[in-house]
């Protein structure tokens, strides 16, 4: 990590770095072993710290949530020097409490997608990364506490399903995840999250809720027109806190994410493909020096 790499790697959508206070912007365009991100970085200095931004559907929304090359887009950030990433996303909510414009920090996931590549590794080079807590607890909080500095209605905690998509659910499908006890429905935070953990990277989500799903009875099921202007609407609040969280990342992290192979790579080095162990050198690198 160089003194000009960004503090932090934000994804979400691509009006979200229309920032007033963003300045000495570029737009990077990252080549990764699996292909191009969504789109290209734009990176420039906020609060006086460098940031980077990922849309993450592609500029002008483009890309399906299956579409999406989550690989492409979290490497694409580690090889900027980005430690922490940030995802901001727009999720339907599976209880009362959690309503339509507040800002939840969830602590879980439950990985309900099918058709997507969840893992860095394969073709010679097996992992297996632990992720008891998917979101990093220390930057989560962080998180949380740049957003309760704001005028948003908060809460922390919770468990986020992400389902495939592009369709929204059933009434059956959002009752059944009720039963589970789960809070928050989404399409976009798997396999984002593991694939931060694999790359080492600490990573939480700012999850905005702009639906009740399809289970509340006295309200309309979600559309996208629901969505949009639910987001439009705090779309300043959640800028509000990224300016806030950015004066709390003076500090290096001590969480251990950047360690999470450390323990994970269970393949025989000799018996790693050259063009493999090249591929993921970013990764795994400083794992399989002599």
């Amino acid at each position: 990590m160089s003194e000009n790499s960004p503090v932090l790697g934000i994804i979400g959508g691509s009006g979200l770095y229309q920032f007033p206070g963003l300045t000495d912007t570029a737009q990077v365009e990252v080549e990764t072993p699996f292909g191009a991100p969504s789109a290209p970085v734009i990176t420039g200095t906020l609060a006086g710290k460098r940031v980077a931004f990922l849309a993450r559907h592609g500029l002008g929304h483009t890309l399906t949530p299956t579409e999406v090359n989550y690989r492409a887009n979290i490497y694409a950030l580690k090889s900027l020097g980005v430690r922490r990433v940030l995802g901001v996303s727009a999720v339907g909510s599976l209880r009362e409490d959690y309503a339509p414009g507040h800002l939840i920090v969830p602590n879980q996931l439950i990985d309900f997608t099918r058709k997507r590549a969840s893992s860095f590794f394969g073709e010679g080079l097996v992992a297996h990364v632990g992720v008891p807590d998917p979101f990093c607890p220390d930057f989560s909080e962080l998180t949380y506490q740049a957003i309760s500095s704001t005028d948003a209605m908060t809460h922390q905690g919770g468990t986020l399903v992400t389902i495939e998509g592009p369709r929204f659910s059933t009434r059956a499908e959002s009752h059944l995840f009720r039963s589970w006890g789960v809070s928050l429905i989404g399409m976009t935070a798997c396999p984002e999250a593991f694939l931060a953990r694999e790359a080492g990277l600490c990573y939480a989500t700012i999850a905005h809720v702009t639906d009740y799903d399809v289970w509340h009875q006295s309200e309309e099921p979600v559309s996208v027109e629901m969505v949009i202007q639910t987001l439009h609407r705090s779309l300043h609040i959640v800028q509000e806190a990224i300016l806030s969280l950015l004066e709390s990342l003076d500090a290096e992290p001590t969480c251990g994410c950047e360690s999470s192979l450390e323990k994970a790579l269970i393949t025989n080095p000799s018996h790693i493909p050259p063009e493999t162990r090249q591929r993921l050198a970013l990764l795994v690198g400083k794992y399989l020096e002599p």
